[in-house]
């Protein structure tokens, strides 16, 4: 198998309907993150590679909510998420120059 360097991934799960911020649903190091991460792929659930944020992610408990001094940092990748959604369910691709 093919080795990785301490790869971090981190989980969040978040629904403005029930949820007041976004929650820690899984984490891990090394084999574990690879896994997560090709689960959100296999999902179709979008990644953000930043092993920064990664790190401060990781020190959370899982099921707890992120802390107020990440949401500004949360609240752009899921702001950029929800307008590829948007432009997706449109008829673009992904990989279209118009996005």
């Amino acid at each position: 198998m093919k080795k990785h360097k301490r790869e971090k991934a981190v989980a969040l799960r978040y629904d403005h309907l029930t949820d007041k911020a976004p929650v820690v649903t899984a984490k891990g190091q090394g084999e574990l993150a690879q896994r997560i991460i090709e689960l959100a792929k296999e999902y179709g659930i979008p990644v953000e590679e930043n092993q920064l944020l990664a790190n401060y992610l990781m020190a959370i408990d899982l099921y707890e909510e992120i802390p107020p001094v990440l949401y500004p940092v949360i609240a752009e990748i899921l702001a950029f998420i929800y307008r590829m959604n948007h432009k997706y369910e449109d008829g673009m691709r992904y990989g279209d120059e118009t996005l």
